[in-house]
């Protein structure tokens, strides 16, 4: 199957305020799909509704063949999740946590070799509420690649790292896109959607501005790089120089 996650018309909104409007996106297997927009342009929401965490009002979705809603538990094991506003009991070590986690899924990969991937292994039994935001933010992706995941959404992977950090977790993630593992991805930082994305889809205000790759956004934009097309399409462009 070369269609991971199929998404057609999802509309979702809150009272008198429209958070999603109709919201049509495909990821292919093997793919790293950029969500992107500004503060308040639904991407969250979105993301929620495709993992079916919020219902919708209207649309269809698709990861893996199965509805997120009705084939939860099945989906369960074969998607890994990441949130940016991730909780977890800040007394827990991270061996805990990472051994808890692992007894979830049927098949999980080795939590502590990824801790080793993403440079954390000496953290192993710090509590969580002594990481740093970095490090706690590399835990939150080895947390959601511990079920060995076909799919794996990934919220502001790299907020919190330090430039030298961010492009390690970019090779890393470039290694497991090469291994099949399809991924969508939010992200404020462009550098690392050029980067790593093979097709964006820009947000403003629920509604979908733009939909393709970052040439043809740079392409079909009044400007020469990718930061300045995306401000422009996303309503920001007060902010380029």
């Amino acid at each position: 199957m070369t269609e991971v996650i199929k998404v057609k018309n999802l509309s979702k909104s809150y009272h008198d305020y429209q958070a999603v409007d109709h919201l049509a996106l495909t990821v292919n297997r093997g793919n790293v799909f950029g969500l992107l927009g500004a503060n308040g342009a639904g991407k969250s929401t979105s993301i929620e509704c495709i993992l079916g965490i919020k219902k919708s009002e209207e649309g269809e979705v698709s990861i893996l063949g199965m509805d997120p809603r009705r084939d939860r538990i099945k989906l369960f094991q074969k998607v890994g999740v990441q949130f940016q506003e991730a909780n977890y009991q800040t007394e827990i070590r991270v061996n805990e946590l990472c051994e808890e986690t692992a007894c979830l899924y049927k098949e999980p990969a080795d939590w502590r070799a990824l801790l080793t991937q993403f440079g954390i292994k000496e953290k192993e039994k710090s509590a969580v509420k002594q990481l740093s935001g970095g490090e706690r933010q590399r835990l939150f992706i080895v947390l959601a690649l511990i079920p060995n995941p076909e799919v794996v959404f990934l919220d502001e992977l790299t907020t919190g790292l330090d430039a030298r950090a961010r492009r390690h977790v970019w090779k890393l993630i470039s290694g497991l896109k090469k291994q099949g593992l399809t991924i969508l991805l939010t992200s404020h930082f462009m550098d690392e959607v050029e980067a790593l994305c093979d097709t964006i889809c820009i947000l403003k205000k629920g509604k979908t501005v733009f939909y393709g790759t970052v040439a043809k956004a740079i392409e079909t934009s009044p400007f020469d790089t990718f930061e300045d097309a995306y401000l422009w399409y996303s309503d920001e462009e007060e902010m380029v120089e």
